[in-house]
């Protein structure tokens, strides 16, 4: 079977229910507000039937299943050519699903020591998430309003912003929705059913945000670097504020953020000294041709300003 991808529009959003496995809630509505951009119109969703859809989903956890055996049997490399496949048998519009088969990926190329593969895939499926349950927008959104209320408002105009702040999250302290019942016995039954299944798979969001992120947080401080080390403190402290973090998870993550910093530094003034040997190189090989040399040169760090000033002291004397 050709790729589903090919035939339809990549959205946001468009999970469906279907009984053999965790596919799919149809969403109520709720994400699609939490994630609309003001700045552009949401693209249309070009499904597939419900029948066609079906099969393809059916498909898709076929090869998963596989692909799980094969995980178990530590046959890592087939497993990504299996999880590739049922990828390319899902209806692209569902972005839980991906998520899940992506962060599946990534823990087999973590198990292989590929770390780059195990980052990239991690971080697909982080993006997939977050177009159902949208993290980065509520922060800067979380973010503005505090800034808006801290500039030149009076006492009670900054209670008033807080009291809009919650009022726009619709979330208890566990992050869950927090809606009204309202309408006869059987309107009310079924919007308690809905909202039941809604925060079913909000609760299955956060698991796999978590899986992914420690899946990320792990390849980017296996590969090193400067920049890879602050990448993955950023993805542990990420995780240290989520609540009801499993207790392994939570050791791991506090066992980085005491480690990491110490190679943060190394990796930093590595890097650095490394840049300055390149840059001293490449300026002897300007200088040469006059009869001068970098180490001719002296930079002195302004205590007051942290700035550099440069001395000449010609043949190694005192600066001119």
């Amino acid at each position: 079977m050709s790729s589903a991808k090919n035939k339809n529009v990549n959205t946001n959003n468009g999970n469906t229910n279907n009984g053999n496995t965790n596919n799919g809630n149809t969403n109520n509505g709720k994400e699609d507000v939490d994630q609309e951009d003001e700045s552009e119109a949401p693209l249309p969703v070009e499904r597939f039937d419900p029948d066609e859809e079906v099969a393809l989903i059916t498909e898709s956890n076929s090869h998963k299943a596989q692909a799980n055996k094969l995980f178990a049997s530590t046959r890592y490399s087939e497993a990504i050519g299996t999880y590739d496949q049922a990828l390319a048998t899902l209806p692209n519009y569902l972005d839980y699903e991906i998520a899940v088969l992506q962060s599946n990926i990534s823990a087999c190329h973590l198990k292989l020591d590929d770390w780059k593969a195990a980052v990239d895939s991690a971080t697909k499926s982080l993006d997939s998430l977050e177009k159902l349950l949208p993290q980065k927008k509520r922060k800067k959104e979380r973010e503005r309003k505090n800034n808006e209320a801290g500039k030149g408002k009076n006492a009670e105009e900054g209670r008033e912003g807080d009291q809009d702040d919650d009022n726009d999250d619709d979330t208890d302290e566990n992050g869950h929705g927090v809606v009204e019942i309202s309408g006869d016995d059987a309107s009310a039954e079924k919007q308690l059913r809905d909202l039941q299944m809604s925060d079913l798979r909000r609760e299955d969001v956060r698991r796999i945000r978590v899986k992914a992120l420690m899946r990320r947080a792990k390849g980017r401080a296996e590969q090193g670097g400067w920049g890879n080390l602050a990448a993955a403190e950023e993805d542990y402290k990420i995780l240290s504020q989520i609540p009801n973090l499993p207790s392994q998870d939570t050791k791991i993550v506090k066992s980085a953020l005491a480690t990491l910093p110490p190679r943060i530094n190394a990796a930093k003034e590595k890097e650095m000294g490394d840049m300055m040997g390149k840059l001293k190189e490449l300026g002897n090989g300007l200088l040469k041709p006059f009869g001068l040399s970098t180490d001719m040169f002296k930079m002195q760090q302004d205590p007051q300003t942290g700035g550099y000033n440069m001395s000449f002291g010609g043949g190694g004397g005192g600066a001119s």
